[in-house]
């Protein structure tokens, strides 16, 4: 089963985008820009892309505990320090793959990190269902 979840953009609809989806156990957060903080310095930016990225991870029945991949998009590369410490922060202990790289620009020219992130939910029964081998 599909879910899409939106995070409220005017832009989905026309785009054709959501803010995240879930298939089954599996979340795919969307490219997330820091909307509303323009204005603030690289780690002020990554930390509004966490906090959007938190309610939509959250609304996927997701966290970060369940992320195992992230990608994260920089458009100056003296920025990767600041950037990486606020990732550190919430991913130092769960580590997942991670991808960082510089980009020419981002869809708004005042954003210097957009960040994607992939997720896997623990289902609750998998111990349970793969107990006995497949009846094939």
């Amino acid at each position: 089963m599909r879910t899409n979840i939106s995070g409220g953009s005017p832009f989905e609809p026309i785009i054709g985008f959501s803010r995240a989806v879930r298939v089954g156990n599996l979340v795919f957060l969307a490219g997330t820009a820091p909307v509303g903080a323009e204005s603030e310095n690289a780690e002020g930016q990554t930390r509004r892309v966490f906090a959007i990225a938190e309610k939509a991870l959250a609304e996927a029945g997701a966290s970060f505990q369940d992320v195992v991949r992230t990608r994260m998009f920089l458009t100056r590369v003296e920025d990767w320090e600041a950037v990486g410490r606020v990732h550190g922060e919430f991913f130092s202990a769960i580590r997942p793959a991670a991808t960082m790289v510089v980009v020419a620009e981002l869809l708004n020219p005042a954003w210097r990190v957009e960040i994607e992130m992939d997720a896997i939910v623990a289902s609750e029964t998998s111990d349970s269902q793969n107990s006995s081998p497949p009846d094939w």
